[in-house]
């Protein structure tokens, strides 16, 4: 009798266990980088990595986020490894509810940025959603924005208010074209930015265009397929009124997605530049991805015109 209670013991907790919903994700690449520098400046050889790993959780309708990251800085330095992501997310009475720590994403103008303490409150009325966000900034005072979205005729639409100003996103398909516009306006003097992107396709060749303006007082910090340009820890740190104008062709060539890319900067004396890409990636048999990038940079500084080869192998599970 004894070992039947403790056979059933050990049954049930092993079925409690089995119906916990858990889910682990994660991605991981490597990349070898070398740049030439057509002038005195000597050639660097990089070794980097970038890991994630993402623990999910969910009972019923909330769910638990946490993710962390070990990641190198190049140059042998290691940032260690750090939680990133992490919050909790529910709904309540139709109320949909997340609170905790995550990053705002990317998108052509601003760079990206993880917050802690936040909270992000939706529901929708009538087909138009209502997004209120707040953060609790390290000064005490609490950072909020509201932020209407949803498809009038035809055209995803989106308006948020902030502190500051407000931040307008309008995205439309007409006849097989994507086109996109996205403008963060603030209160204080020509510190305006904006981006229109269009993109298509003409036979197997895809084709991307965007241009990126900013006001004498801004700056575009955005990191998108256009360019890496968050600041000093990006590829490319731009000045306040410079614009951004890109061009990608995308085709496949024997299995290889192959991909062209050509952007200019200007509009600032002195500070002009301009790069060209070549990508190609593939699928490998051993589950990675090999990706092989070619940068020819044409800077306003001649010392610093450069030629990169980057190699990466990246794999998601």
């Amino acid at each position: 009798m004894k070992k039947q209670l403790l056979v059933a013991a050990v049954a049930a907790t092993m079925a409690s266990a089995s119906m916990a919903d858990i889910s682990i994700a994660g991605a991981a690449k490597v990349n070898f980088t070398t740049v030439d520098y057509d002038g005195t400046t000597a050639s660097t050889n990089d070794f980097k990595r970038e890991m994630d790993l993402k623990i999910t959780g969910k009972s019923g309708d909330t769910t638990v986020v946490m993710n962390f990251g070990n990641d190198t800085l190049g140059n042998g330095a290691s940032a260690g490894i750090s939680a990133e992501d992490t919050y909790v997310a529910t709904s309540i009475e139709g109320v949909s509810i997340k609170v905790g720590a995550w990053d705002n994403g990317n998108n052509a103008l601003r760079a990206s940025s993880r917050g802690d303490n936040k909270l992000s409150a939706s529901t929708s009325f009538g087909g138009i959603k209502v997004t209120y966000d707040a953060t609790d900034e390290s000064a005490g005072k609490v950072a909020d924005t509201v932020k209407l979205s949803g498809d009038i005729a035809g055209v995803a639409a989106s308006y948020k208010s902030v502190d500051n100003g407000e931040d307008i996103s309008l995205a439309t398909t007409v006849s097989g074209v994507k086109v996109s516009y996205l403008a963060l306006n603030r209160d204080a003097a020509n510190t305006d930015r904006s981006v229109v992107e269009v993109s298509g396709s003409a036979g197997n060749v895809g084709v991307k265009f965007a241009q990126a303006t900013a006001d004498s007082s801004a700056t575009i910090e955005g990191d998108t397929w256009m360019g890496d340009f968050e600041g000093a820890s990006g590829a490319y740190d731009l000045t306040a009124g410079q614009d951004v104008t890109s061009v990608e062709l995308s085709t496949s060539i024997a299995g290889n997605a192959v991909k062209f890319r050509m952007t200019d900067v200007d509009d600032v004396a002195g500070s002009d530049m301009s790069f060209n890409k070549v990508i190609i990636t593939r699928p490998l048999a051993n589950g990675t991805t090999f990706e092989a990038t070619y940068t020819d940079l044409d800077d306003s500084v001649a010392a610093n015109d450069s030629q990169t080869l980057d190699l990466e192998l990246a794999v998601k599970f």
